[in-house]
């Protein structure tokens, strides 16, 4: 059984191989942008049960894509990848969405981790810079299990900031300082803990900024706060861009 799971999920080469904005990863983006799309015609008028329900499934499944992975690594890559442990917004997010499910407390910051793991998901997705590094086949576990799992993540997310978002209010928008606040202090963390001589992980980009434009003993001290900054921004503008879009459909329905 371990030979046979090991043939069948570690990494293959041959005359097609995974590049970015190629066909095959082009038809990933559109399945998951066309999913979204029919998900949110399906749902319109739909009761708000049957919304949270549709949103239930796919971040139970996104949940559990994250934690299968780690017991499918050893057959893929043979061992368990330190830097898919959730210290990268993708997968922090993930399990915070999860949590907030299920948890009282934390179900009132739903829609603020469903910002930030929309923002941070749909990037990888549309850029996933650590599949291509590898050039491998597209048919291939370390291919479909990461855009698969970033790709139900942003359809997750989208289905919360669109059906269950409409009492949002700015003056809340505090929850996603916070929010953005302690993943980069959380980040932080597992940096501290992981890295080492041989290995940088660079959660979050805390340590270095993802272009390496600054200067590295400069970027350890700068990347945190302008990591606050940007993703408030940005999370901003989404709530902005997806609040005008509603009104907009509502107004000419």
């Amino acid at each position: 059984m371990y030979d046979f799971l090991c043939g069948l999920l570690s990494d293959r080469k041959g005359e097609i191989i995974f590049t970015c904005f190629g066909i095959w990863h082009l038809i990933f983006i559109v399945f998951f942008v066309a999913l979204a799309v029919l998900l949110t015609i399906y749902l319109k008028g739909k009761s708000y049960d049957k919304k949270k329900r549709t949103a239930d499934i796919f971040i139970n499944i996104s949940f559990g894509l994250y934690i299968a992975d780690f017991f499918l690594m050893p057959f893929a890559y043979g061992e368990i990848d330190i830097e898919k442990l959730p210290f990268h917004a993708c997968t922090a997010m993930c399990v915070m969405c999860f949590v907030s499910r299920y948890n009282k407390f934390f179900g009132r910051f739903k829609t603020n981790f469903a910002a930030l793991g929309f923002i941070s998901n749909l990037v990888y997705l549309i850029y996933p810079a650590g599949v291509m590094w590898y050039g491998v086949s597209p048919i291939t576990y370390r291919v479909i299990q990461t855009l698969c799992f970033h790709g139900f993540m942003s359809v997750y997310c989208f289905l919360v900031l669109w059906f269950e978002n409409d009492d949002f209010k700015w003056k809340y928008f505090y929850r996603d300082i916070i929010t953005v606040t302690c993943m980069t202090l959380w980040a932080m963390l597992g940096n501290f803990m992981y890295n080492s001589d041989e290995k940088i992980y660079n959660w979050f980009f805390v340590i270095r900024d993802p272009f390496y434009i600054l200067d590295a003993k400069i970027s350890v001290y700068i990347m945190p706060v302008l990591n606050i900054i940007l993703f408030a921004v940005v999370e901003a503008l989404v709530y902005f861009i997806f609040q005008k879009t509603r009104r907009r459909i509502k107004h000419e329905a």
